[in-house]
């Protein structure tokens, strides 16, 4: 039984949308208390973008990826709800935490240990409920999922393609370019990374960055009827990555110079650019109707013959 095929029982629903609800609310204690150590949204904002000189009042723990996955848990437990394509989202959120906040689990820190302990449970909750929780959706007028339509649903895969490959290209050459142990430790979170305690290593990000971007990409192009939850879970997170590359050259005044730089560094000011645009237009592609489904027919087709009689054939018949 597929998982674009179904829907959700009520009960799964309420307790998606809990386990989300909870997800959300240790990613918001967290955020609010790493604005207490800034002093201010605006600072915290360009810390999130990259500017790490700030004054402090202690370690940070949050990063840009914080407050997208705080709006992840947000429209999920929505859409956990409401949405016809709760069996989906639930499954792409939670996969989704999974894979990034596993790095927590060797983290330095008890905070991010237990962090990452509680997120890891709720995560496998959200996968768990997506896939115990189903039923058929056989109901003659139940709302069920339905694939995106085909002109937005390429164009968001053949985005989504684009950003996977953009993203792949950059890390390949950067470990072609750093020391052997520094590679590993953009992957590992070894010595040489220095991160605020929740964020997964920067390697690491990319690699699952990567693989939902391209997992999203085929569900796009093949117009599956998950497409929408892990389209839009991808787009939100290029969008946020582009936005806060955009704010960290802005912030460094490296757009200003784009011409006195090498090629390696223009892709790197240009990269987010992209990334800005295409994860807003996928959002916007994948954000309106799908594909109508096909209604029930209260008769028989045209020309479709009629059921055979009953065998053995009652006595009158």
């Amino acid at each position: 039984m597929s998982i674009g095929t179904v829907t959700v029982t009520r009960p799964a629903r309420l307790t998606g949308a809990a386990l989300c609800a909870a997800l959300a609310l240790i990613a918001a204690v967290w955020i609010l208390q790493d604005l207490a150590v800034l002093g201010s949204p605006a600072d915290l904002a360009w810390y999130w973008a990259g500017d790490h000189r700030l004054p402090t009042r202690g370690r940070s723990t949050t990063s840009l990826l914080d407050p997208v996955l705080l709006a992840a848990y947000a429209a999920t437990a929505v859409a956990a709800l409401r949405s016809r394509h709760a069996a989906s989202a639930l499954a792409a959120t939670g996969t989704a935490t999974l894979a990034l906040r596993l790095p927590g689990l060797w983290a330095a820190g008890n905070g991010a240990l237990v962090t990452a302990l509680l997120e890891l449970a709720l995560a496998a909750g959200l996968v768990l409920t997506a896939a115990v929780g189903r039923r058929p959706a056989d109901a003659p007028h139940e709302p069920r999922p339905t694939p995106p339509r085909t002109g937005p649903a390429v164009a968001a895969g053949i985005l989504l393609a684009a950003a996977t490959l953009l993203l792949t290209l950059g890390e390949l050459y950067r470990a072609g370019e750093l020391p052997l142990e520094v590679t590993v430790d953009r992957f590992t979170g070894g010595r040489s990374v220095v991160a605020p305690a929740l964020a997964p290593p920067p390697g690491w990000l990319s690699a699952i960055a990567a693989g939902l971007y391209g997992t999203a990409a085929v569900s796009c192009l093949v117009r599956a009827r998950h497409a929408r939850a892990f389209g839009l879970l991808a787009a939100v997170l290029l969008t946020a990555g582009g936005l806060g590359g955009i704010a960290r050259a802005v912030r460094y005044e490296t757009l200003v110079h784009l011409g006195d730089l090498t090629t390696p560094a223009t892709a790197d000011v240009l990269t987010p650019v992209f990334e800005l645009l295409a994860g807003l237009a996928v959002l916007v592609l994948l954000a309106g109707r799908g594909a109508p489904a096909a209604a029930p027919g209260p008769h028989p087709a045209a020309g479709a013959r009629p059921p055979a009689p009953p065998h053995p054939t009652p006595p009158g018949w």
